[in-house]
């Protein structure tokens, strides 16, 4: 028996067959030539046969799905066999250059060609680079890039996803997600919880393992055991019955003694926010705007921008959605508005910052907030990211103010914001953490990294206490604002139990997660949830917090958690 041990970052027990993520495509060597046994015009045929047989999966991929995943398979499919692309591999072909690098250089000058057109042209350039990947990869016999292909529903082990591996990932495939690599606020982790998958990470060797091997994963312990037993088998049944009395959720977040902790959800689109609505969700506590701006190369005009914002208040009338301004930069580059040779983008421009490189921006943004919110009954906040000075918190609360928006708060990410949340709370109306950059940057730790995802947890005694530090703040000279968590801490169900007893008043997580997290509170009184707290932040390092808190909750046994 074999096991695996990582960190468990969305709960579930599950038992399947493995698929492993094919690995990267490598570029060819610069320069490589044809084999001295192959003529150009064997290469030329084996070229075209290998595009054709890439737009033929691709095609047969595409009729299987739907929605946007069927446009992007579609829009690939044509790409594969595209006139300009192969014309201009078969004439280095020609020059002895070999297929496979020919394919490579031709693709990349027709994506910078598309890329210069800008518009929907420069959206195909993507498309390009993915076709030469699948090319080259049926050149050399290997297995194509991206989601793996199965008539049965199997665990996906990969050494990380990106947020490109989405778009074909179907949950009704995928039972659980396994990786390597990534920390616990990963793409992966993130992409788990939305789904619902059970899933770990960092789990270093799962690599190895063999497709077809029946494994064990549960997402909560952080384990996949590999030929699982008649236990493992009853784990699952059991995981099973609790699933699903945890698939609802009552309405209304709170402690076993009636503290109220309105529980909001994290939506990136309408979509997402009437899931949300649906799920119960008593609001949204993280709009994430970015979704108007990806993959595009020019800004969003307000009008498009007005009616994307109107989606989402609609959603739920009447009730808070807290709105963040966008958070370009880092891993989310824009080409109109950031610089993609920055050598440290995570410290870079991103965020609030943007605006002191390209102004007028967000100043568009937020007149299309106002001007959404004032066409709907929705209680509209908004909120803008990366903070770390006083000066920055007024600034932008007196560009919300002319923009005629009355609730002006801002993200705590950055250390120095959450040590000066007093006096950044003289300005901002209300304060929201953001676990995930609060972490990384508290403890100088990439939050992609696997090797590094011991050091990149929320459970960090020092992040916590910079939690509590901004609560503190909050409260400071009789201020009592709001402090909200909406990172992806809140949605762990035993770290929402710590956050709520330092004193945070909503949690805002992925519409799965809601209903979880609402039965583990209302398993505890407040002055538990205090005690526990005390005891995380107290403790010696990340493990012991997490480990001698679960022990205080009995009720995660019974949920599975």
């Amino acid at each position: 028996m074999q096991n695996f041990t990582g960190v468990g970052v969305s709960p579930g027990r599950i038992i399947g067959s493995v698929r492993q993520m094919p690995k990267p495509i490598s570029e060819p060597p610069a320069g490589e030539r044809l084999d001295a046994a192959t003529t150009p015009e064997a290469a030329t045929a084996e070229l075209r046969t290998a595009s054709k047989v890439v737009q033929t999966e691709l095609q047969r991929r595409a009729e299987a799905a739907t929605g946007a995943s069927k446009s992007v398979l579609e829009a690939t499919a044509l790409m594969a066999t595209d006139p300009m692309l192969i014309k201009a591999a078969v004439k280095l072909i020609v020059t002895g250059t070999s297929a496979e690098r020919a394919i490579w250089e031709s693709g990349a000058s027709v994506a910078e060609m598309l890329h210069n057109l800008g518009g929907y042209m420069a959206e195909r350039a993507t498309d390009v680079l993915d076709v030469r990947a699948r090319i080259v990869a049926e050149l050399r016999g290997v297995t194509a890039p991206g989601i793996p292909q199965s008539d049965e529903p199997f665990v996906l082990v990969a050494e990380d996803l990106a947020p490109a591996d989405t778009a074909t990932l179907d949950p009704n495939k995928i039972l659980a997600l396994v990786t390597s690599g990534g920390g616990p606020q990963s793409h992966t982790a993130i992409i788990a919880r939305a789904l619902g998958l059970p899933a770990v990470v960092a789990a270093v060797g799962v690599d190895a393992l063999t497709d077809g091997t029946e494994v064990y994963v549960d997402g909560a312990a952080g384990t996949l055991q590999v030929d699982p037993g008649d236990d493992e088998r009853t784990a699952v049944t059991a995981w099973e019955h609790v699933a699903a009395s945890l698939s609802v959720f009552d309405g209304t977040g709170t402690t076993a003694d009636g503290h109220l902790v309105p529980l909001l959800a994290n939506v990136g689109g309408a979509a997402d926010a009437v899931k949300a609505a649906a799920a119960g969700a008593e609001g949204v506590g993280l709009l994430r705007t970015e979704f108007c701006f990806l993959e595009r190369d020019i800004e969003p005009t307000i009008d498009e921008q007005v009616v994307a914002y109107r989606g989402v208040f609609d959603a739920f009338p009447g009730k808070k959605v807290v709105v963040r301004t966008l958070d370009a930069g880092a891993d989310k580059p824009l080409p109109f508005l950031t610089d993609s040779t920055e050598p440290n983008p995570s410290l870079g421009v991103r965020g609030y910052r943007t605006d002191l490189t390209s102004p007028g921006v967000l100043k568009r943004q937020l007149t299309a907030i106002a001007t959404a919110a004032q066409a709907s009954s929705a209680v509209v906040w908004v909120m803008a990211p990366m903070i770390a000075t006083v000066d920055e918190a007024a600034d932008f609360a007196a560009m919300c103010r002319v923009a005629g928006l009355k609730t002006p708060g801002v993200m705590v990410e950055v250390p120095s914001a959450a040590l000066r949340s007093a006096s950044i709370l003289t300005e901002a109306e209300f304060v929201s953490l953001g676990t995930n950059d609060l972490t990384q940057y508290t403890m100088a730790a990439d939050r992609q990294l696997g090797t590094l995802a011991a050091l990149n947890s929320p459970w960090q005694p020092a992040v916590l206490q910079l939690i509590q530090l901004t609560v503190a703040g909050a409260i400071y000279e009789g201020h009592n604002k709001p402090v909200g968590v909406c990172g992806e801490a809140a949605a762990d169900p035993v770290l929402a139990v710590v956050l709520v007893g330092l004193g945070v008043n909503t949690l805002s997580m992925t519409a799965r997660s809601i209903s979880a997290v609402g039965a583990v509170l209302k398993s505890v009184t407040l002055e538990r949830a205090q005690e526990l707290a005390q005891i995380a932040v107290s403790a010696r390092n990340s493990d012991e917090a997490r480990t001698r808190v679960r022990a205080g909750l009995p009720i995660l046994e019974e949920l599975g958690l």
